[in-house]
């Protein structure tokens, strides 16, 4: 009896986890800071939009978040470009709750993304602003 209960413990531990459903939003909430001046500046940028701060080119290709907890993650599809450069210096997703695991590598601009915007007008959570 007991080697069954381990058996059927192993067998439960090894299946895989249900995935998690994922939502787009319509847009996301984006923090940059130039470490140049200390300025930091929020943008609300749509799915598909560009938008410019200082050197910086932001495209936003897409926001999602998990359907069962809306306020826990966003994960957002960005490009980056610095000044008029062809190449980007950023391509690809960076999480809201985690962005250092793929975060721009630049000597002046940091940016981060804070979430994504549900509807038109809000966010998925408040964050704490320091500015």
């Amino acid at each position: 009896m007991k080697r069954l209960s381990a058996i059927l413990a192993c067998l439960l531990l090894a299946a895989p986890a249900p995935a998690q459903e994922m939502l787009s939003g319509i847009g996301a909430d984006i923090r940059i800071l130039d470490k140049l001046t200390g300025a930091v500046t929020d943008l609300e940028v749509s799915n598909g939009q560009t938008d410019n701060v200082g050197a910086l080119s932001v495209t936003l290709g897409d926001c999602r978040y998990p359907a069962e907890n809306v306020a826990s993650e966003g994960y957002a599809a960005l490009v980056i470009h610095y000044r008029a450069e062809v190449a980007p210096i950023f391509a690809g997703w960076m999480l809201a709750s985690s962005p250092a695991l793929n975060a721009l590598d630049h000597p002046r601009y940091d940016v981060w993304v804070l979430r994504c915007i549900t509807s038109l007008g809000a966010g998925t959570a408040p964050v704490n602003r320091a500015d």
